[in-house]
């Protein structure tokens, strides 16, 4: 019996990791199309979400099986935590088609002559999804501990590419519309760095039993 549970416990982590996947490959990809007016990358990453959405329900699915058995309170947590963990991922996923419906509009209007630090802020964002997962994977509360301060940088550099885009809307006022498109896309990109913040503070929690969520707040 102990046995099986723990097959099953094994599935849940491997098809959590298998989402996680899919949701760091939609958020390269809508990057990619963006800096590249990709029109029909980005159209293939909004159909794609699909894909992470039913990956969500059958980790649901999965987890509440496997919450009607569980033995002892860790195997709990670890259930518990993978649901939450795989909405975050979902949620990643969400923010790679915002990105990617950006990228299909403005692959579609001309180029707005502007040098952004876009590719840099994704990948500061996808680094931290990754080595969630990893901690994840590892059962790692240090690396957990160590990334969820890397929000900052990433909140830092949404707020440079914020204020140059506004600073050429207001020389260019004919970009408004197209520069619009690109702060939607950051901001996106640092909701990304948010999930990975928030997988990485369940993680703490599965291996330590501490909720830091709200930790240094007020």
């Amino acid at each position: 019996m102990e046995n099986q549970y723990e097959i099953g416990l094994e599935a849940l982590r491997q098809k959590l990791l298998l989402m996680a996947s899919h949701s760091e490959k939609a958020v390269n990809e809508a990057v990619q199309a963006l800096m590249q007016r990709n029109h029909d990358l980005a159209l293939r990453v909004k159909a794609d979400d699909n894909t992470i959405d039913q990956l969500e329900i059958e980790i649901d699915d999965m987890a509440i099986h496997l919450l009607t058995k569980a033995p002892l309170a860790t195997n709990l947590r670890l259930v518990t935590v993978a649901m939450k963990i795989s909405q975050n991922l979902e949620r990643i996923g969400d923010e790679a088609t915002k990105i990617a419906k950006r990228a299909r509009d403005l692959a579609q209007e001309p180029p707005v002559k502007i040098t952004l630090e876009l590719p840099q802020m994704a990948a500061m964002a996808l680094a931290m999804v990754k080595d969630a997962l990893d901690a994840f994977a590892h059962r790692d509360a240090a690396t957990a501990r160590a990334l969820i301060p890397r929000d900052k940088e990433v909140d830092a550099l949404n707020r440079v590419i914020h204020q140059q885009l506004a600073e050429h809307m207001m020389a260019n006022p004919d970009t408004i519309a197209r520069c619009l498109h690109w702060i939607v896309a950051a901001k996106s990109l640092e909701r990304v760095a948010d999930h990975a913040k928030n997988i990485a503070e369940e993680i703490v929690y599965l291996c330590e039993a501490q909720d830091i969520r709200h930790a240094g707040k007020g």
